[in-house]
This record gives C-alpha cells, structure tokens and sequence, in this order.
C-alpha cells in the first residue's frame, strides 16, 4: 500500500492513496478545508469496523437496516497527543438479534478491525451498543 501527502499552502495539504483517491487535510484550528490528520484517524476507525459489522451481519443474515459508529476519543495534553481513550457507540437499526450484534462488534473489535489493532497500542477502546429499534 502506498499514499502520499502534498502541501498546497498554509496547512492545507491533499493526500492521495494508492488507488488514486484524494482527501485534502486541513491541519489549521477551524478545519475548515477538510479533517485534521488525527479526525481522519479516527474517522478510518469507525469505517473499517462498520466495514467489519455489515459483513457480519451479511454473512449471519441478519435483517441490519442501518449503523452508524461514533467515535469519542481524548488524546494526550503534551505533544505527541496520541489518543488516549477511544470509546466507539455503535447505533443498530433493524430487527436482528442483539446477540448477533454484540458478536459482531466484539469480532470487529477483537478479531478484524485492523485499525483498532493498531490504535489499541496506544489507547484504550472501549464500546457499547444502542438498538434503535
């Protein structure tokens, strides 16, 4: 895998993945022109776990009408302000059965989210499941 990062002016930079996709990184205090590096962090977080979920679910064939995953995280006061503690929500829509769910999640977290592997060196993720229906 390879990516790179050009810097267009200030603090505004546009990356660029192996696969041609470009995210422009807006490193300024308002982040105005796009996430800081670290909201893209954790924003890959929850994707590559949702990622992880749906495929479950599908697999399982459970009825998922919906998810969304918020994250909340707290970083470090001093430089480098690593996160610290990540605590993901996962929100279920659909009739499917809260043990499929908490198995799905829990092989996400535990088994497949590679990105959580790798934050889970620095921080400690947590999570917990809301069914909306």
């Amino acid at each position: 895998m390879i990516a790179s990062v050009e810097w267009k002016e200030g603090m505004l930079f546009e990356g660029r993945s192996q696969s041609g996709h470009t995210i422009k990184f807006d490193a300024t205090d308002s982040h105005a022109s796009g996430p800081s590096p670290m909201e893209a962090v954790l924003t890959a977080l929850c994707t590559c776990t949702s990622v992880d979920v749906v495929s479950i679910f599908e697999k399982k064939r459970e009825p998922l009408a919906g998810l969304m995953v918020s994250a909340n995280a707290e970083q470090a006061t001093q430089p480098p302000r690593v996160f610290t503690r990540i605590h993901l929500t996962y929100r279920i829509h659909g009739p499917v059965t809260k043990k499929a769910a908490e198995d799905a999640v829990a092989l996400s977290k535990n088994k497949y989210c590679s990105v959580s592997k790798m934050l889970e060196k620095a921080a400690e993720v947590t999570y917990s499941i809301e069914y909306a229906d």
